[in-house]
């Protein structure tokens, strides 16, 4: 960073001016889940002002004032939620991260250094909302396995659309001998395309109700999803078991292999 500069950072090569006016403001950093950050950017798109999607409570043990895991922080949602969303969630702080400085750009491709990463957050639904949540997963799994498949009636019954078209009667091999013989041709590796990050879930929490314990390939053949972006579901959703029986695989957590055994009985 150019110090001469004062508040922007002139980069050459790409001419492109950040303001740094702001680089020493302290932010945090949350990974909160999906329903919680689509609910806030309805929230924002519908209203003119500022809203305020939540307000953060901490609290401290006056016995060990002194330690850092004295402070427990929880996030109580503001606003209107959506279904049985839950409204209180717990805000697990990391210790060690790498350090980071957050970045935002407008529409006219103005650039501006927010503030530098103070602490980091894991956004989880508190225990005394648990059972909203569970609730909640069995709404989406059970929305999920509605099949929206249609029927179309043909007018014409005749046929006259399904006959080969003249000249495809070439490309259709005369006996299943010649079937066998062609050599069959290996088309290029599709490229696999992400679901739905929610659907995504749903699918998952429904194969861990099949079996406990599945290997990364396995859950890549079973959804047809990216390994690196299963990779970030199965992080939030289980642990990987790097030793024992069952080493190599990964098993839900053990709040949501409790959601999974409700959704089971029911």
């Amino acid at each position: 960073m150019d110090e001469d500069n004062g508040n922007s950072n002139n980069n050459s090569n790409s001419s492109i001016t950040v303001d740094t006016a702001k680089w020493d403001r302290s932010v945090w950093l949350m990974k909160c889940p999906l329903i919680v950050s689509k609910s806030w950017q309805s929230q924002s798109s519908s209203s003119s002002d500022s809203p305020q999607v939540g307000k953060v409570i901490v609290s401290v043990d006056p016995l060990r004032s002194d330690d850092s895991s004295a402070l427990q922080f929880t996030m109580e949602m503001g606003g209107n939620n959506v279904g049985n969303m839950p409204k209180s969630y717990s805000l697990n702080m990391f210790q060690d991260f790498v350090p980071m400085c957050v970045l935002s750009e407008t529409d006219q491709g103005r650039v501006t250094m927010e503030g530098k990463v103070e602490h980091k957050f894991d956004m989880t639904p508190h225990t005394r909302n648990m059972e909203e949540y569970r609730k909640m997963c069995r709404e989406r799994t059970n929305k999920s396995m509605i099949k929206n498949r249609q029927i179309q009636v043909i007018d014409n019954d005749r046929g006259v659309n399904m006959r080969p078209m003249p000249g495809m009667l070439g490309m259709i091999a005369s006996s299943s001998k010649d079937k066998k013989k062609a050599a069959p041709v290996k088309g290029p590796e599709v490229k696999r395309t992400r679901r739905d990050r929610g659907e995504l879930e749903d699918i998952m929490f429904k194969l861990f109700e099949r079996q406990p314990n599945w290997t990364l390939k396995q859950l890549v053949q079973e959804t047809d999803q990216p390994a690196q972006f299963l990779k970030e579901i199965l992080n939030e959703l289980c642990v990987y078991n790097k030793r024992g029986t069952n080493q190599g695989t990964y098993e839900l957590k053990p709040e949501y292999k409790k959601s999974v055994e409700d959704t089971g009985a029911e």
